[in-house]
């Protein structure tokens, strides 16, 4: 089974050792992970005009049986990505810091929600999502 990993990406990959690690957490638990910055954009080495970007970014989302969006830090595209996610029937749930704000409007579409301290903790939750497959 496959899951999308929705995050917030840095220009400067200042957040790629928490992909990596949210990543691992998914593995962990049997999920093979889809992520547009490593999968996409090759950590930067490709870059995508924006409509091509969202076109390649659909895709891989409908590639997959489970949208994980990480909102530990917010953005617009995040929520685009859940919201396109949840419209073509993908469950969605999110992570977050424990510290994050997560919006109510998040949590409705939402099949579950978990706050963590840190991503390796995860992998436990990742494992319950088993019936969600």
């Amino acid at each position: 089974m496959r899951a999308y990993l929705g995050i917030k990406y840095h220009a400067d990959r200042a957040n790629r050792p928490l992909i990596e690690a949210l990543c691992s957490a998914l593995a962990a638990a049997g999920w093979e992970t889809a992520v547009v910055a490593r999968d996409i954009e090759q950590w930067g080495a490709f870059s995508l005009a924006p409509g091509d970007l969202m076109r390649a970014t659909f895709a891989l989302i409908e590639s997959c049986d489970l949208a994980v969006i990480d909102l530990s830090e917010k953005g617009v595209g995040v929520g685009i990505e859940a919201g396109y996610a949840h419209a073509r029937g993908i469950p969605v749930v999110t992570v977050a810091r424990r510290s994050a704000d997560i919006s109510e409007t998040l949590r409705g579409i939402s099949r579950a929600v978990h706050a963590y301290d840190a991503p390796a903790e995860l992998a436990a939750f990742f494992q319950a999502l088993n019936p969600i497959r």
